[in-house]
């Protein structure tokens, strides 16, 4: 009986692995034969040995790691972004490749299945717990080849390189040094680019003396951390920390008590003119908003406040705590935030949800600006996209340019965008 429920196992554990293959392959997540194979031949489940088969093989992210404050440090990434990323990275057998990002290992398993015996795979963390898991799940799914390694990912990897790919499994704001200085000059480096909160997915290559994108997909990572961990400013808006919190990606020019009571007092509602989904504001119009307004904020409601806020916030998650999210813009004297029509919304609601349901989009404008002009360069920005065609991740070209560079290199010339870092200037055209 024993052996025959073995056998009922594992016949079970292989569809259901096929099965999510198949589904990403139907919905072209999955396009080219090398990728395919990698993960129809590395089951998933044998990095995450501790999760039921049936939670391992849906199309999800999975958590492996909080820090203390419950911030998500580590995860199992989604099935499908691991494949577009893979499609992105176009490996090739027997290259070279250094990942950023070890997590469980299983994204180095499929890259080592696609390189092949003559290829290497070099995959870093920071974490030394994550590193010894890792090296025992890729030793056990049978892909002992690869390097895990401890480190700072910020430094990469000198003793292996140069390397043809660089790949990383966590978002930065920024690119470090070291990866120019590792990379082939035919090489391709590709990683979860933080523009002042949302990210994108970009493959770079070398065009002459800086890298310029060759491909693009919106997504959603943990962050870098160590040394090139990106400085994001959380504004506590309440006395109960994480219930609602205002990110903004530089020091903000006013204090969180002032953001409270803004909140708290009178405001006035601008009507865009506009209808967007949910999948607008994601992947298209914050985009756009992060890339030209440095005023660009993110306002996250959980748990109870979630639950009871006054703020009609168009995103909304109820994965493991109930979360309701917005965008908007900051200033001095204003903050106004995107907010779904109430009226609209309940209309809409009565023909069905989701990501894909349009609702009518509106400016809700609070604080001491009694000519609620951030308003109105909101409602101007917002014209500007629409005018533009509503561009997504795929319309945006980027070209990196060290910092090191002369400014004559990258000044910015009509409808491109600088976007400045530590280490690197970004010269964005949509």
């Amino acid at each position: 009986m024993d052996i025959r429920n073995s056998i009922l196992r594992k016949q079970k554990v292989a569809a259901l692995h096929q099965h999510l293959i198949d589904q990403m392959k139907s919905k072209g997540h999955i396009t080219s034969r090398s990728v395919e194979a990698a993960f129809r031949a590395v089951p998933r489940h044998h990095f995450l040995p501790e999760l039921a088969v049936e939670d391992v093989y849906q199309d999800q992210a999975i958590v492996t790691k909080k820090a203390r404050d419950e911030r998500v440090i580590s995860s199992s990434s989604q099935p499908t972004m691991m494949a577009i990323m893979l499609e992105q990275l176009q490996l090739q057998p027997g290259q070279r490749v250094l990942e950023i990002g070890a997590g469980t290992g299983y994204n180095a398993a499929l890259m080592a299945h696609i390189v092949g015996k003559r290829g290497q795979v070099v995959t870093l963390d920071i974490d030394e717990d994550i590193v010894e898991s890792a090296r025992a799940h890729l030793q056990a799914a049978g892909y002992g080849q690869v390097q895990v390694i401890c480190a700072d990912g910020f430094a990469g990897y000198a003793e292996a390189a140069p390397y043809d790919r660089i790949i990383l499994t966590v978002n930065a704001a920024d690119i470090a040094p070291a990866w120019c200085e590792q990379l082939k000059a035919d090489g391709r480096l590709l990683l979860p680019l933080s523009l002042r909160g949302p990210q994108v997915s970009v493959a770079f290559e070398w065009v002459e003396d800086h890298l310029e994108s060759v491909s693009k997909s919106f997504c959603r990572f943990v962050s870098l951390r160590g040394a090139l961990a990106e400085e994001i400013y959380t504004i506590e808006l309440q006395p109960t920390p994480g219930l609602l919190t205002l990110s903004h990606y530089g020091a903000p020019a006013v204090e969180a008590a002032t953001i409270g009571a803004w909140l708290r007092d009178s405001y006035q509602e601008v009507d865009t003119g506009v209808e967007v989904t949910v999948q607008d504001l994601l992947s298209s119009l914050s985009l756009w908003l992060a890339t030209r307004e440095p005023g660009f904020c993110i306002l996250i409601a959980q748990g109870a406040e979630a639950a009871c806020s006054s703020i009609p916030m168009p995103l909304h998650s109820q994965s493991q705590v109930a979360m309701s999210a917005t965008g908007g813009l900051l200033d001095e004297r204003s903050l106004c935030l995107l907010v779904k029509d109430s009226v609209g919304s309940e209309k809409a609601a009565e023909k069905g949800s989701g990501e894909q349901q349009p609702f009518r989009l509106k400016i809700r404008s609070t604080g001491s600006d009694p000519q609620h002009s951030l308003a109105q360069r909101l409602k101007e920005e917002i014209e500007g996209w629409e005018r533009a065609g509503r561009p997504d991740a795929q319309r945006l070209h980027i070209k990196a340019f060290p910092k090191i560079m002369p400014a004559l290199y990258y000044q910015k010339v009509e409808q491109e965008l600088l976007v400045s870092q530590r280490w690197t200037h970004f010269v964005i055209t949509w």
